[in-house]
């Protein structure tokens, strides 16, 4: 019985770090992609925003600067929106481990 207890131990180790290492590459790929999209976005806005500015004329630059930066701001306000909409799609970590551990458990409690 320890043997078998040992080794059920050792199966919710490894799923334990195989989920944890899974975690930390999903991390870092959320982080890369974002990184690599608010750049090259930022860039886009910044030459079309001066390009667009520029064809207005010189009186009526300062609105054309105050539009953008409104619109500049609903869109930030967007995204952070969205950002926080698809963290808690995420199903929590470790979850396999501690439904596994639950089941252990059960079988533990019901065998007594």
């Amino acid at each position: 019985m320890f043997a078998t207890a040992l080794s059920g131990l050792q199966n919710r180790s490894e799923l334990f770090l195989l989920e944890l290492e899974e975690e930390k590459i999903h991390i870092v790929e959320l982080l890369l992609w974002a990184l690599i999209a608010g750049v090259m976005g930022l860039m886009f806005l910044a030459l079309a925003t001066l390009f667009i500015i520029l064809l207005f004329p010189e009186e009526m630059r300062m609105y054309a600067v105050a539009g953008f930066c409104a619109l500049y701001l609903a869109g930030a306000i967007l995204a952070l929106l969205n950002l926080k909409g698809l963290l808690r799609k995420r199903p929590p970590p470790f979850s396999a481990t501690i439904n596994e551990i639950k089941k252990d458990r059960e079988c533990f409690d019901s065998s007594k």
